[in-house]
């Protein structure tokens, strides 16, 4: 990172741009839904017309020395709906987080290699079809006025730049107004711009895709005809990303940091090459020196990937950024075929805001419509234990309660509404030529469940199994007496239980046999159901920030976890659990059948900082990280982080505000995150 770079950066955290923001109610903006309202205009047209005052009322910002422009200015997006109409919405339909097309990947590849000259000429063919009924004419005509206001949002920065002396930029900026970008810098200007006018629409998580894969032809033409060396063009990759970083607190997510901006490098191609390219390799070394949340990195990788692949990863996880984060395509190309994804389709996945799996540019699939307490299905078959004379009998009975609970989610999600997306359909497959909104569908419309607590519900079924149906050293009555009073005044059984059962994650092959069991068990029972927009529903052992709320509702479990405790977040072991070290834990859990719960969930370990002492370690990590991959692991995410540090930053958080630490599927400034979180990370550092 050169010395520029170091000074926008420093511009850009210090947070200097925020003075150039202003509230939707100070651009005259606030009253946009009663207004168009007042003209009998659809919501279709609405959600264009609120994109073009939106960029119409953005102020053109240049900050120091940047060379990849557009800074938002407006703070907030009104909707484009009064609260009457939408408290009827929400009373009539069911709707998913904020009801907009978020948590997908566009096909910025077809964008960028288009134009938006061309897009604008495709929509322009198409609306000279004499058989469009009055809905896709609206639609057609919705996606005229986005490209005309984006296009004129471009030629205002253009004139900015140019009124500031900077022609580099200015012939930048109209170089891509309508043709397709022929420079890694046009390229990336572009790509910044739509990214940014997604956001502005109110979409949000939108993830960049295969980022490395789209842009290295720009990096491949600039090279080779003399007009970038690699530094010049590291240099531009490094200001994209720098750039990911200037809005993102206007993002809106659970948390600070949970933005979606993620990408995915490598993976393979068709013909089986492994397409780890030069960009591939300057995206790692940008996040490496740019040490910032975003984007964050994820890393397709298999049996066959260069070892060298894992070692440049793994040097990112000892500076403690939180990804990347690895996913198998061994496991999740076959998995996804086995969904119902073209093989072409499942080659060229990504991942979502978090991990969840999907295709750019032709899924619309919601990957976490709802979630399923897998912990509580055991907790509650529990209930029935003196009714049960073996465990295999306790096995049908969780089944019966994870379907139960399964059947309740899917029953409730029915006549979906998501807010029109004509920005959005910009940029999805098949939209204009069906003329038809994002919103309603695309190729694919899967929902996913994230299936939590995996490690306590294991770990509560070894218990049964062990000391209950097998040793008899616990009764029914005490153990259900014991549980509800969350273990007060059985402090001797739940020491037995927290200490002496086998736990997921000790590579104990009947432990880990039950763990493949009760996801094989939670697959089955959302196979065969059909959604109404005609998707499957998948199985995941994600969690996403499910991990804090069924933990509060859940009580104490048979594993001896009182009710005060935590559950582990995504696919890890119990925050209690005695390990035998890191290879104990990515053995146990290659074991189950990750193939048939693809919708996503990695496996997350936590390190302290101290094992990184020299370049030893980062290469021993990365063969540890490799060998999860060769035994059959989908997923993976690592934290490095140190127990006294993040102990200090609670107590004077003004000392470590560039404090990174991941979350559940994302990365995030510890100082910011709220205190149930900041804990939740402290306690699960394990390996030292």
């Amino acid at each position: 990172m050169n010395e520029r770079l170091k000074s926008l950066r420093e511009y850009i955290f210090d947070k200097h741009h925020h003075a150039f923001r202003c509230t939707a109610e100070e651009t005259g903006l606030s009253g946009i839904a009663e207004e168009m309202k007042a003209a009998g205009l659809s919501y279709q047209m609405r959600a264009a017309i609120r994109l073009k005052r939106m960029l119409e009322a953005e102020r053109p910002v240049l900050l120091p020395e940047e060379r990849i422009a557009v800074t938002r200015t407006i703070k907030d997006i009104p909707s484009f709906y009064t609260k009457e109409e939408w408290d009827e919405i929400a009373r009539t339909k069911y709707l998913h987080e904020k009801g907009e097309l978020c948590n997908i990947s566009p096909n910025y590849e077809a964008m960028l290699q288009k134009g938006l000259g061309k897009m604008m000429e495709d929509i322009t063919n198409r609306q000279k079809d004499a058989s469009l009924s009055k809905e896709q004419k609206e639609f057609l005509e919705s996606e005229v006025i986005c490209l005309n206001a984006i296009q004129n949002f471009i030629q205002r920065y253009a004139d900015k730049a140019e009124s500031e002396g900077d022609k580099a930029l200015a012939e930048t900026l109209l170089a891509i107004k309508s043709d397709a970008p022929q420079t890694l810098r046009q390229a990336l200007q572009l790509l910044r711009i739509m990214h940014f006018c997604l956001w502005e629409a109110g979409h949000y998580h939108n993830t960049l895709g295969r980022f490395d894969q789209y842009i290295y032809i720009y990096y491949v033409r600039d090279i080779e005809s003399g007009r970038l060396t690699r530094e010049e063009a590291k240099e531009l990759i490094e200001e994209f990303f720098l750039m990911c970083n200037k809005d993102s607190d206007l993002y809106p997510g659970m948390q600070q940091g949970d933005n979606g901006q993620s990408i995915v490098l490598a993976g393979r191609s068709a013909d089986g090459k492994y397409l780890f390219n030069e960009v591939s390799k300057i995206c790692l070394e940008a996040s490496y020196e740019l040490e910032l949340i975003d984007p964050k990195i994820n890393l397709r990788v298999d049996a066959e990937t260069p070892k060298e692949v894992f070692t440049l990863g793994s040097r990112l996880t000892q500076l403690g950024l939180g990804f990347p984060q690895y996913s198998n395509d061994d496991v999740v190309i076959p998995g996804l075929i086995r969904l119902g994804y073209s093989p072409e389709d499942a080659r060229n996945y990504v991942v979502a805001a978090c991990w969840e799996f999907i295709v750019p540019g032709t899924a619309v699939d919601i990957p976490n419509i709802d979630a399923v307490p897998l912990a509580e299905c055991v907790k509650n078959a529990t209930r029935d234990i003196k009714k049960l004379d073996t465990f295999n009998e306790l096995i049908k009975r969780v089944k019966l309660e994870i379907q139960a609970r399964v059947d309740s989610l899917c029953a409730k999600e029915h006549d979906l509404y998501i807010v029109p997306a004509p920005m959005m359909s910009l940029m999805m497959d098949g939209c204009i030529e069906r003329a038809r909104d994002a919103s309603l569908g695309g190729k694919y419309n899967n929902f996913g469940f994230h299936g939590t607590g995996v490690a306590t519900a294991v770990d509560s079924l070894a218990a049964l199994k062990k000391h209950y149906f097998e040793e008899k050293s616990v009764t029914a009555d005490e153990l259900i007496e014991a549980i509800e009073n969350n273990f007060q005044g059985h402090e001797a059984l739940d020491e037995k239980l927290r200490k002496e059962t086998e736990k997921f994650g000790q590579d104990v092959d009947w432990v880990d046999e039950i763990a493949t069991e009760l996801l094989d068990i939670f697959q089955s029972t959302l196979e065969g159901k059909v959604n109404e927009r005609g998707g499957i529903y998948r199985a995941g052992t994600g969690t996403a920030m499910y991990y804090i709320w069924h933990a509060t509702e859940l009580g104490a479990t048979p594993d001896g976890r009182k009710s005060s405790e935590m559950i582990p977040a995504n696919y890890s072991p119990s925050l209690f659990i005695r390990e035998k070290g890191p290879l104990s834990v990515i053995k146990s859990f290659a074991k189950p059948h990750l193939d048939r719960v693809i919708n996503g969930g990695p496996l997350t370990l936590e390190f302290d900082q101290g094992i990184f002492r020299n370049e030893e370690a980062v290469v021993k990590l990365g063969q540890l990280v490799r060998t999860f991959i060769v035994l059959g692991g989908h997923q993976l995410q690592l934290n490095t982080i140190s127990i006294e540090k993040l102990l200090d930053a609670k107590k004077h958080p003004e000392k470590y505000r560039n404090l990174i630490v991941r979350v559940w599927g994302w990365s995030g400034y510890f100082v910011e995150l709220d205190e149930c979180y900041q804990d939740h990370v402290i306690n699960r550092i394990r390996f030292k």
